[in-house]
């Protein structure tokens, strides 16, 4: 008999997350495609169009697929290319609007590691309980932090945290 390890592509998602862009960071980045086609009318309006048109999309697919993803995965949690065991992770706290944006300027947590994305309203601040992390806490940044807490708080349980 065979048995398969939980790897990330395999293991049960509790939550899944891609911190695209905002509506207007997209919109300024399709705008670059226009200006890419300026370049090239005097050659030709066929291929000033067609370049306008390849930059423009491009760099759309770009920005959406180079964007980082926040997963809780089992008993793990994922924040761009970073991830850590929830048995390592204490109680998580959402926070919106105004809180937000503090725990995201003034009240940072200076020993801490952060994946904040503008246009994300949402935060996630979960302290971590490990000795020899010198790290503190992870914020992260979050359409649905409710969820996201949530989340990770079933990540704990499932971890005998």
């Amino acid at each position: 008999m065979r048995l398969m390890q939980n790897n990330p592509r395999t293991a049960r998602e509790l939550y899944h997350e891609r911190l695209t862009p905002s509506l207007w960071a997209l919109v300024t980045v399709a705008l670059l495609g226009p200006m890419a086609a300026l370049v090239f009318v005097p050659m030709s309006p066929t291929v000033a169009l067609l370049v306008g048109v390849a930059v423009s999309m491009g760099l759309l697919v770009l920005a959406v697929t180079l964007s980082p993803t926040v997963r809780v995965a089992e008993t793990t949690l994922y924040a761009g290319r970073a991830h850590i065991d929830a048995r390592w992770l204490g109680e998580p706290e959402a926070f919106t609007g105004d809180a937000a944006q503090d725990r995201r300027t003034k009240d940072i947590a200076r020993d801490g590691w952060n994946l904040i994305r503008g246009g994300v309203d949402g935060v996630v601040v979960v302290p971590l309980t490990d000795p020899a992390d010198p790290v503190r806490s992870w914020t992260i940044s979050s359409r649905t932090p409710d969820r996201l807490s949530a989340a990770i708080r079933t990540a704990r349980d499932a971890a005998g945290v």
